[in-house]
C-alpha cells in the first residue's frame, strides 16, 4: 500500500503533534488567584490536579480525550472534583493556582 504512511511516519507525526500541543498549552496556562476561578467553579467546570501528576500532561489527556486515564487519574484521587469545604479554604487563603483551559473545564493545581 502505497499511499498508507509507515508506522514509524505515524508515531513520528504523533510525537510531533503532541509536542506542539504540550508547548501550546504551557503558554496558554498562567497563575490566577481562587477569586479570580469563582464563576468557574460554581458553573462546576473546575478540576483540580494534585500536585502528583503534571498539570500539561492532565490537560493533554483532557485534549485528546484519553478518558481510561483520566478515569484512572479520578480513581486515585490525582484528578478530583473541588468541593465546597476546599473551595472555602481557597477562597479564604485566596489561594493561587496554576490554571490552564480546556474546554468546558478550567484544570487547576496549587502554586507550591
Amino acid at each position: 500500500f502505497p499511499d498508507r504512511p509507515h508506522k514509524k511516519t505515524m508515531s513520528t507525526s504523533l510525537h510531533q503533534s503532541t509536542q506542539q500541543l504540550r508547548h501550546r498549552l504551557n503558554g496558554e496556562t498562567a497563575k490566577i488567584h481562587w477569586h479570580e476561578l469563582q464563576k468557574h467553579y460554581a458553573a462546576g467546570n473546575v478540576m483540580a490536579v494534585s500536585g502528583k501528576a503534571d498539570l500539561i500532561d492532565v490537560a493533554i489527556a483532557f485534549h485528546q480525550d484519553k478518558r481510561d486515564l483520566v478515569r484512572t487519574w479520578l480513581d486515585s484521587g490525582i484528578l478530583f472534583e473541588v468541593d465546597d469545604a476546599q473551595a472555602i479554604v481557597w477562597f479564604n487563603e485566596n489561594k493561587q493556582h496554576w490554571a490552564v483551559v480546556i474546554a468546558p473545564f478550567v484544570l487547576i493545581q496549587e502554586v507550591s
